[in-house]
């Protein structure tokens, strides 16, 4: 704050006395209080922030005019001080200079702040999606998954050899995506969508009920992006827990994408006297919403439902 009153105390010295109550005491540290709070608390975040570069500049440029008038007035009610344009003119300058210097330091402060918070954001957020990769990497391609996917399709494979093919296409595609696509920082709507599609149709040979599963998506993914294997942790838990699979719609799965959001349901029913496992309800949401919370913050809503034996999760993504 020191820093604010330099230029006041530089202009209220006479000699080896300050004058505290001077009109040029206040011609220095109004300026500067006004000039470093509003380019502080508004200017950077309102259009620096955004790359809003002209608007900026005519801000900056307004907020120094203002600065100086509103000192001129103070100065004029306070002590009564009357004077010609002239004067008033080049020491108005000079007012507004000074609100222009101590905004640019606000502004100086404000990014070093921001940049400082986003260094420990992406240092958070770094540790959480590595602690997420092995969550998810231990909870969905598991040995006892691709056990019974293979068995499944190897007893396929003497009905309708063509059809056990393309499952095993299927189960190639989805190692592929895993090893490779959740590398990448992001990936497309569209790939995320399409692993989920095979990773269903992997799970449904494993029962004869075609109704088994109820799976639909509303809208176009077009050309956007998301953060990979955001959504098969609940579709996965889902599988996991969805008991009786002769019943129908026992799994409902479903996207409505618009321009700018996601809505995301999974819904599972399961025997309402078994406990759920902790990976249901207990630290796998944690670490998933932790994630969804460093990723998407306030661009989110995340919402559990565990009733009559049906277990939900609605999420919307506003992108």
């Amino acid at each position: 704050m020191y820093l604010l009153v330099i230029s006041g105390l530089l202009l209220v010295v006479d000699h080896t006395k300050i004058n505290v109550i001077s009109p040029a005491f206040f011609g220095a540290v109004i300026p500067a209080l006004f000039g470093f709070y509003v380019f502080y608390g508004l200017l950077f975040d309102k259009y620096l922030a955004k790359k809003k570069l002209l608007k900026f500049f005519l801000f900056l440029i307004l907020v120094s005019i203002i600065s100086a008038v509103i000192t001129e007035i103070i100065i004029h009610a306070v002590f009564n001080v009357s004077r010609n344009f002239a004067p008033v003119f080049f020491s108005g300058l000079f007012v507004a200079f000074i609100g222009l210097v101590n905004g640019i330091l606000g502004l100086v402060m404000k990014g070093f702040i921001t940049w400082y918070a986003d260094i420990k954001i992406k240092t958070e957020l770094n540790k959480k999606n590595y602690e997420m990769e092995i969550a998810l990497m231990k909870a969905q391609i598991n040995p006892h998954f691709l056990f019974n996917t293979i068995n499944n399709i190897d007893i396929l494979i003497q009905k309708d050899a063509s059809k056990a093919s393309e499952y095993l296409n299927k189960l190639s595609d989805i190692m592929r995506f895993m090893l490779y696509e959740t590398k990448t920082e992001k990936i497309t709507l569209d790939k995320e969508l399409a692993y989920i599609e095979k990773y269903v149709e992997l799970q449904k040979i494993r029962t004869n009920n075609p109704n088994y599963v109820k799976y639909e998506v509303k809208g176009s993914a077009g050309n956007l992006l998301i953060e990979p294997m955001l959504f098969i942790p609940f579709i996965e838990n889902a599988f996991k827990h969805a008991e009786n699979k002769k019943v129908e719609n026992a799994i409902k799965i479903s996207f409505v994408i618009e321009k700018d959001k996601i809505k995301f349901e999974c819904e599972n029913a399961y025997s309402a006297n078994t406990q759920l496992k902790p990976e249901h309800s207990g630290l796998g949401n944690e670490l998933i919403q932790r994630r969804l919370a460093l990723l998407y913050a306030n661009k989110h809503t995340f919402e559990v439902v565990n009733k009559d034996g049906f277990y939900k999760v609605n999420l919307l993504l506003s992108l």
